[in-house]
Parts: structure tokens; sequence; C-alpha cells
């Protein structure tokens, strides 16, 4: 992300917005590298408090920008959307991402940034819940919390100590996620998944939010478990 850009959106760098590693500059680094596929209606996945959707507004050729989530009501995420004047293009929903109350073939693009290994991980789930959704020529572009290599021994204990209650179980390599995605789909997609670029940054801007759970991530992250994450970024093409 380029220094203007990365500016306009700063004040969201902060405990009050942030709920992980920066999510501006994965979405960039999603949308720098899919520039042609990014118009029409898009469906923000997973939109927590609607920051990652207030960004496609701007910064793509998006004509409209669904912006849908669990765990955040519409109405508090409709305050964000007016204070930055996009009450025309955005539209704040309610919803789970396993239940998509939309038509078939509905979607141009379909982005889920820091949240789609929350409910993605089952098998079967992105054949059957998601890719319906998306036109044919679409796409369906995420960004997820992952692993360089699987994990043992001593690593692996840290790891599951830092990520409680299960968690780690929801992290994955990048070849984890290209396998499991392609599964059941027929031949219906085309799939690029790489390590992200951007996660020293990424980091660091969680960390300095002053976040309680930023503070706790950089302690584990100091004691062995940086050099063993990283952000898989993952472009899909319907065909």
């Amino acid at each position: 992300m380029n220094k203007a850009k990365y500016n306009k959106y700063k004040d969201f760098y902060t405990k009050d917005y942030l709920m992980g590693p920066n999510s501006f500059l994965l979405l960039d680094e999603l949308v720098n590298e899919n520039a042609a596929a990014l118009g029409g209606r898009i469906l923000d996945l997973g939109c927590g408090q609607a920051l990652t959707s207030i960004f496609l507004a701007n910064e793509t050729a998006a004509k409209s920008v669904y912006a849908l989530d669990l765990w955040i009501e519409p109405t508090d995420n409709m305050k964000r959307i007016i204070s930055h004047s996009l009450e025309d293009k955005i539209i704040p929903l309610k919803g789970d991402a396993l239940a998509l109350l939309f038509a078939k073939d509905y979607f141009d693009t379909i982005i889920s940034v820091d949240t789609y290994h929350y409910f993605g991980c089952a098998e079967g789930i992105f054949a059957e819940k998601i890719l319906p959704f998306v036109k044919k020529g679409g796409s369906i572009l995420i960004a997820v919390p992952g692993i360089r290599y699987e994990l043992a021994g001593k690593e692996l204990e840290l790891f599951k100590e830092w990520a409680e209650n299960g968690d780690h179980e929801l992290f994955h390599t990048a070849e984890w996620w290209k396998n499991h995605l392609l599964k059941n789909t027929d031949g219906q997609i085309e799939i690029n998944v790489t390590e992200g670029k951007c996660y020293d940054k990424a980091c660091d801007d969680w960390f300095k939010s002053g976040n309680d759970y930023g503070v706790r991530d950089k302690e584990y992250l100091d004691k062995g478990l940086y050099d063993l994450l990283n952000f898989v970024m993952i472009s899909i093409k319907k065909v």
C-alpha cells in the first residue's frame, strides 16, 4: 500500500477498530493482485465493523458493496458508512456466512479478510455454501492467517498455547488451503494461493494498536511463533 493510501485510513489503526493484523493492508494486497476482477456487486463476507467495505467502496470499481457480518449490528455499521458518505454504495447486513440469503450467481466478487478460517475449514463448505453465489467469470478473494509448514513438537505446543480453545486447528499452509478449496468444485474454479507480502507491517500495526489481544499476540510471536506464521492469500476465478 502506498503511503498516501495508508495514511488515508490511519484513524482506524487503533484498538477501537483493528481486530487483528491490519485488514486494510491485507485487503489492499488482494485488490492490487486482482484489480481487473473487482467491480459490480461485491460481498464483503465477515466485514466486522465494515472497515473493509469502506475500503472496497472507495478503492475499487464496485458499484455496490454488501457488508455482511454475523456479530456486528447493521445499524452500527451504517453509522460508520454514513460518516464516510457511502450510504448509497454500501448495504450493511446481518447474516450467517453458511446460510447466505441471496440469489445464486448474484455477486461479481466475494471477499473475506481474516474471517474465512472461522467458518470455512470444514470440507464441502466452499463448494456448497460460497461458490454458488458468484457468477461465472466472477472471483472469490480470501486472506486468512496460516502457517508456513506443518508444526510438530515444541513448536506445536507453543502454537496450541497461543491459539486457545482449539483455534490452532483453523491455521493451515497455503498448499492445504489450495487442496481444500478445490475439493468438490468439479473444475468450476481456477485458484492461485500464495503467502502474503504484507505480513510484517500488518502485524506491526496490530501490535501498536493498543489492543490487549495484540499485546498478547506479540508476546507469543516473540517467543518463536513469528517465523512460523504467515497470511495466506487466495484468488479464485469461477469458470
